[in-house]
C-alpha cells in the first residue's frame, strides 16, 4: 500500500510540474501576442485579453515563486517580441558581434521583465481574498511598476508601456488627455483584472460584469470633449525625410551628398514651416558653410516662415557637444538642446562601470551633454513650437514643461537605427499618445520614417512612405489651452495608485487582525 501511495504521489508531482511548465510556455506566448496591440498592428483588444489570462494564472499559482516565474516569462515574451529593433541597432549599425548583441538584448529583456516578475510575486504573496480589493491592488501595482520602469531604467525605458496599445482607436484612448499614458495603463489593467475574475465561475457577479462597459463607455465619452481649441489659421508645413542610410551618414565623403539632399528638399518647399530631422546635417554648427545656411535661411524668409534643422552644437571652451535643433528664417535664430539622452546611444550611464562599452559600440558621438529641461518653445512661422528630439517624446511628463504656451509639437528623429523593424511604427504610436495627452498637433520629421502629421486626436492625417527621400507637405492647426494632463502631469494617476495601494494594505492588515 505504501508503495502505491508513493507512486501516486510521484505521478501527482510530475503532473503538477508539467502543468507549471505548460503555464510558463503559455505566459511567454501571451506576452509575445501582447505586442499585437501596439503599432503597426493596432489590435487594441489583444493586450486586455492576454493580460487577463496572465492574471488568471497568477490567481491559480500555488506559490509566489510560481507567479513570479509566470510574470518573468510573460515579460520575456512581450519585450523579446517588442524590442527586437535593439538587436538591429547593436549588430547592424553598432557593429556589435552577433552573439554579444543577442546576449545584450537578452539581458535588457530580462531586466525589463523583472518589473512584471516582482508584480506577480507581490500579488500572489499578499493574496487578497476580496475580489474587488485584488483587482484594485493588481492594477495599481502594475501601473506603479510601469511608471518605475519609465524613470528608473538608466533614466527611463518606457517603451511598450501598455497604455500605448490603446492609441488612437480604443475607447480607452479617451482617458489620455486626463491621465496620460499611465492612466490608460491603469484602466486597461483594471479591465483585464475584472475579466480574469469572470474566468472563475464563483466570481461572476453582476458588479464585475457591469464594471467593464462602464469604464469603457466613460473613455469613449471623454473622446468628445474638446480640451483645447484652435488658434488662428492652419500653417503650411513640410517635413523633410532625407532617407540617409545609417552606415553612410557619418562617412566624411558622404557629408556633401547629405547636405545637398536636404538643401534640395528644403528649397523645393513653399511651406511656412519646414522641419528637417535630428542631426540631419552630420556636422557641427560651426563647420557648416555660411553660404549653405544663408541659402536655406533666405528661402525660408521668401516663404515668410522658418526652417528647423538638426546639427551638432559645440562649446569651444568646455568641449561639450549637444544634439541640437537650429532655426533660420523670419524669426530670430533659436536653439533647442536635447535634454533626455538615449542610454548607451548618446551617453554612457555609470561610466566607471560601463565605460568599456564605448570601445565595443561603433556609434559616433556617444557622450553628448544634456540641455536644460525647462527650455521654452520656439517661435516659428507664427506658431509656438514645442520641440523634442527622438527619444524625448517617450516622456510626456517632460514634454509638458513647454505647455500650455506651445501651439504645436514637433518631434525630430533618426529612426534609421531601427532598420526595417516595427520600431519606427512603435515610435509613431508614442507620438500619437503625446498629441492626445496635450490636445496638440504633432509633426514628426524623421530621416527614414515614419514622418507624419498627427492631429490633436492622435490620428495620423498624412504619412510619408518609409525609406524614401521626400518632403511631406500639409497643414497643421495650432491649438491653445490645457488638458488636465498638461495641468497635472502624472500626479493624478500616481496619487490614485498610491492611495489605492495604501487602502488595500490597510484592508489586508485589518483582515489579518480579525483572524488572530
Amino acid at each position: 500500500m505504501r508503495g502505491l501511495s508513493n507512486e501516486k504521489s510521484r505521478i501527482e508531482t510530475r503532473n503538477s510540474q508539467q502543468g507549471v511548465i505548460l503555464y510558463l510556455i503559455a505566459s511567454f506566448l501571451l506576452g509575445a501576442l501582447t505586442v499585437l496591440g501596439f503599432a503597426p498592428f493596432y489590435l487594441f483588444p489583444v493586450p486586455v485579453i492576454t493580460i487577463a489570462c496572465l492574471f488568471y494564472f497568477w490567481r491559480k499559482s500555488e506559490t509566489p515563486l510560481q507567479a513570479a516565474l509566470l510574470g518573468f516569462c510573460f515579460g520575456m515574451g512581450m519585450f523579446g517580441a517588442g524590442v527586437t529593433w535593439i538587436y538591429i541597432s547593436l549588430h547592424e549599425f553598432g557593429a556589435v558581434p552577433m552573439p554579444i548583441a543577442v546576449l545584450l538584448l537578452l539581458i535588457l529583456c530580462s531586466y525589463l521583465s523583472l518589473y512584471v516578475t516582482v508584480t506577480g510575486w507581490v500579488v500572489r504573496k499578499l493574496h487578497f481574498e476580496a475580489p474587488l480589493v485584488w483587482v484594485l491592488f493588481v492594477a495599481s501595482l502594475w501601473t506603479l511598476s510601469e511608471w518605475l520602469r519609465g524613470v528608473v531604467s538608466f533614466f527611463g525605458f518606457p517603451w511598450l508601456t501598455i497604455g500605448y496599445s490603446q492609441v488612437p482607436s480604443s475607447p480607452l484612448a479617451g482617458y489620455s488627455a486626463v491621465t496620460g499614458v499611465y492612466g490608460v495603463s491603469l484602466i486597461l489593467i483594471l479591465s483585464a483584472a475584472f475579466i480574469s475574475l469572470l474566468f472563475e465561475k464563483e466570481l461572476r457577479s453582476w458588479r464585475n460584469i457591469l464594471f467593464l462597459p462602464v469604464i469603457w463607455i466613460i473613455g469613449f465619452s471623454l473622446q468628445f470633449i474638446n480640451w483645447t481649441e484652435p488658434q488662428g489659421e492652419p500653417v503650411s508645413v513640410s517635413l523633410l525625410q532625407g532617407n540617409i542610410s545609417q552606415e553612410m551618414k557619418w562617412r566624411p565623403e558622404h557629408v556633401i551628398h547629405t547636405m545637398d539632399i536636404y538643401a534640395k528638399l528644403a528649397l523645393a518647399s513653399n511651406s511656412r514651416l519646414i522641419i528637417a530631422p535630428e542631426i540631419s546635417l552630420p556636422l557641427a554648427r560651426d563647420k557648416v558653410s555660411a553660404n549653405y545656411l544663408k541659402k536655406i535661411s533666405s528661402h525660408a524668409k521668401q516663404n515668410k516662415g522658418d526652417i528647423l534643422i538638426g546639427m551638432i552644437e559645440t562649446e569651444g571652451k568646455s568641449g561639450d557637444y549637444y544634439n541640437s535643433m537650429f532655426s533660420f528664417g523670419t524669426s530670430s535664430e533659436q536653439t533647442y538642446r536635447k535634454f533626455h539622452l538615449l542610454p548607451f546611444g548618446e551617453f554612457i550611464p555609470l561610466k566607471p562601470v560601463f565605460g568599456w562599452i564605448i570601445n565595443l559600440l561603433k556609434i559616433p558621438l556617444t557622450d553628448f551633454s544634456r540641455g536644460e529641461l525647462n527650455q521654452k518653445p520656439m517661435s516659428l512661422a507664427g506658431q509656438s513650437v514645442a520641440v523634442n528630439i527622438c527619444y524625448e517624446d517617450a516622456f510626456g511628463e517632460e514634454l509638458i514643461y513647454q505647455l500650455p504656451q506651445a501651439t504645436l509639437l514637433a518631434n525630430v528623429s533618426n529612426d534609421a537605427w531601427f532598420g526595417r523593424s516595427i520600431g519606427p511604427h512603435q515610435h509613431l504610436q508614442i507620438s500619437q499618445m503625446r498629441a492626445l495627452e496635450t490636445g496638440r498637433y504633432m509633426l514628426r520629421a524623421t530621416n527614414t520614417g515614419v514622418s507624419a502629421i498627427i492631429n490633436e486626436r492622435g490620428v495620423v492625417l498624412q504619412q510619408a512612405d518609409v525609406f524614401k527621400a521626400t518632403a511631406l507637405n500639409g497643414l497643421a492647426q495650432g491649438y491653445t489651452g490645457a488638458t488636465p494632463y498638461v495641468r497635472f502631469g502624472n500626479s493624478l494617476v500616481l496619487g490614485f495608485v498610491w492611495l489605492s495601494l495604501f487602502i488595500c494594505l490597510i484592508q489586508t492588515f485589518r483582515g489579518r487582525r480579525k483572524t488572530l
